[in-house]
């Protein structure tokens, strides 16, 4: 069931009925019913694997329970492994097993042997990668004694599934979603409109930008040797604003959704192409998977503690790890080490803390150098989205030597239409506009008069619903 579909817009308006019906004499069968209609939910893409997450919730639950009345540090060391192998080892076998597989029988090939290694013909199980991150970051601070257990198996399966954020995120803590589960909500209607907004936006984001850019891009890296290298160049432009558009936009739809239920989530994008350096772009950018690993990962590796090298080796280490989170493939890989590379400067010369605010805040425009850097930033970005976009390594060498020919300079073969060109005018304008606000449009027209406002959100509705029909599927269901 996607967002941007009518079978969602339909669940949507019945499950949030029910749920505030409930508010009065049966709040505490709330969070029952957002568990009974997240499985459904999840059944709607593959109901076979709602088992899987039904057995990762459990186990981490009775795990967390464990680890708690273990009488020793022996015994808790032993559940704590036996959760962190199993999550992974069934990340592993569904996501990445084939991708070893036939690395491996690539590597040996090389000295003349052959490998006829098994693979699996398996689908994999959507949003594995986010529901299973949910699981080890509860079970890691039970362990590391940041948290006690949950005692009420629906109210943590409820965090391990809420159908705002199964599929694709953001990672939420349990830190931050537990306590929000458990205590009874009431319906807030400043905050629910503030949720209609952003579900609006969110929408906007992928139907109108991400889906239409798509048809371009798909068409550059789909036929790369048949475009010269300014459609290339364009091609690459517009994936990175068709991923920013597809990923943030479903960021937006689950956060608006939840706001709905009364429930807070984890913010995911913080306007990251208006960053002026890569340090800045990562700290805005699926802000819930990047602290993740920064607690997780890299903090426990030492951090930025110790000697030169001990801070270039941990990130390496944690943007290399990021890429192939992303995917089984040598491209997200080398997409991952391309922004290690771009980062480490900043490390070496100590300005990776610099800009830790909004740029131009409380300006109009931006100065000339900040606009210079933050155009250096989306430039060098965009080069990293190549290989995230490829198919593969050669395919994102071959388009990069496209571009990198004297037709960079000529007109390309194929334009994005002008209504797309108009489109993503009126979104960077809109994006600025609001980069201080949680979302872009969150307090857009709120001094305008009320008829000019309500006009406002019925031309995105209008827009959304005319420029629907390129739909896409949303990338990051693919992690």
């Amino acid at each position: 069931m996607l967002f941007n579909s009518l079978e969602f817009a339909f669940f949507l308006p019945l499950v949030f009925f029910a749920y505030w019906v409930m508010n009065d004499r049966y709040w505490k069968c709330q969070n029952g019913l957002l568990l009974l209609v997240s499985y459904y939910f999840y059944a709607c893409w593959d109901w076979r694997f709602l088992f899987l997450l039904i057995f990762s919730t459990v186990l981490d639950y009775f795990t967390g329970l464990k680890m708690h009345s273990a009488q020793n540090k022996k015994t808790k060391k032993f559940w704590f492994w036996l959760s962190i192998i199993i999550n992974v080892g069934f990340l592993g076998i569904f996501k990445y097993y084939n991708f070893f597989a036939s690395s491996f029988a690539d590597l040996i090939s090389v000295f003349g042997f052959e490998a006829n290694l098994f693979t699996l013909q398996v689908v994999l199980p959507v949003g594995i990668s986010f529901y299973t991150f949910h699981g080890l970051s509860y079970v890691i601070d039970i362990y590391n004694e940041k948290m006690e257990p949950e005692k009420n198996i629906i109210d943590y399966s409820l965090f391990v599934s809420y159908f705002p954020l199964l599929v694709a995120g953001p990672i939420e803590r349990a830190t931050h979603l537990l306590p929000q589960i458990k205590k009874r909500r009431f319906f807030n209607y400043k905050m629910a409109v503030d949720g209609l907004r952003q579900i609006l936006w969110g929408l906007f984001k992928k139907v109108v930008i991400a889906d239409n850019c798509a048809e371009y891009a798909n068409l550059m890296f789909g036929s790369t040797n048949d475009y010269n290298g300014s459609s290339l160049f364009l091609g690459a432009i517009l994936f990175a604003f068709q991923i920013y558009g597809d990923f943030s936009g479903y960021s937006d739809i689950a956060l608006g959704t939840s706001k709905l239920f009364g429930i807070e989530l984890l913010k995911n994008f913080n306007f990251p192409y208006f960053s002026r350096n890569i340090a800045e772009f990562w700290r805005r950018w699926h802000i819930s998977l990047s602290t993740w690993f920064r607690d997780y990962l890299y903090i426990p590796l030492g951090g930025s503690k110790g000697s030169l090298y001990s801070k270039i080796r941990n990130v390496m280490i944690i943007f290399i790890v990021s890429g192939f989170w992303h995917g089984a493939n040598w491209t997200f890989i080398i997409w991952g080490l391309i922004n290690a590379i771009f980062i480490i400067p900043s490390i070496v010369l100590k300005t990776n803390r610099n800009h830790l605010d909004i740029v131009a805040k409380n300006k109009v425009l931006p100065g000339f150098f900040e606009l210079i850097q933050m155009g250096f930033t989306f430039l060098i970005t965009t080069f990293a989205w190549i290989f995230f976009r490829a198919d593969n390594v050669k395919h994102a060498f071959s388009y990069i030597g496209g571009i990198c020919t004297s037709s960079l300079f000529e007109k390309p073969v194929k334009f994005p239409s002008l209504w797309l060109c108009l489109f993503l005018l009126f979104f960077i304008i809109i994006e600025w506009n609001g980069r201080q606000s949680d979302f872009a449009i969150q307090r857009v027209g709120f001094n305008w008069n009320r008829k000019f406002r309500m006009s406002f959100y019925m031309l995105l509705v209008l827009i959304i619903f005319l420029f629907s029909e390129k739909e896409q599927q949303f990338i990051y269901f693919q992690f």
